[in-house]
Formats: C-alpha cells, sequence, structure tokens
C-alpha cells in the first residue's frame, strides 16, 4: 500500500480525524523517497519526521484509554 492508497482509503473511510491512521500515512510517505534522495539527506530527514511522529503517537496514550470498544467495536466478530 503506498502513501497514495493510505490517503484514498483515510478519505473513503473518514478517517481524517484518526490520528493514527494520518501517522501511518506519513509513515508510508516518509519511506517513499527511500532511493531517490542521497543517503545522508534521506537520513536527516527521515529521523527528524520520526522523531516527530513517535511523539505525536505518544500524545496519543491518555486519548487512547477507554476507546478501543468505540474504535473497533464492542465484541464485534
Amino acid at each position: 500500500m503506498d502513501s497514495q492508497d493510505w490517503a484514498k482509503y483515510i478519505e473513503a473511510t473518514d478517517g481524517l480525524s484518526k490520528l493514527w491512521l494520518l501517522i501511518q500515512w506519513r509513515l508510508q510517505w516518509l519511506n517513499e523517497p527511500r532511493f531517490t534522495l542521497p543517503a545522508a539527506v534521506y537520513d536527516e530527514v527521515y529521523d527528524t519526521e520520526l522523531v516527530h511522529l513517535h511523539q505525536l503517537l505518544m500524545d496519543l496514550g491518555p486519548w487512547w484509554k477507554g476507546q478501543d470498544k468505540q474504535v473497533f467495536g464492542a465484541g464485534e466478530k
């Protein structure tokens, strides 16, 4: 799944308000230029963005508590 596929999925599932989906999209988007940029440039950009995305994910911690049933369904199979 490339970043365009992720974007289409997020739009189709009304996921723009779901930060964890946007983080997954950004990770995929960040990986795509891996072989088109010089390694030193890519590594610096990747490291900076990864630190930022990690912080965004960690900030979800308190919000996420108690949301699992609403997000994943209450006992649905």
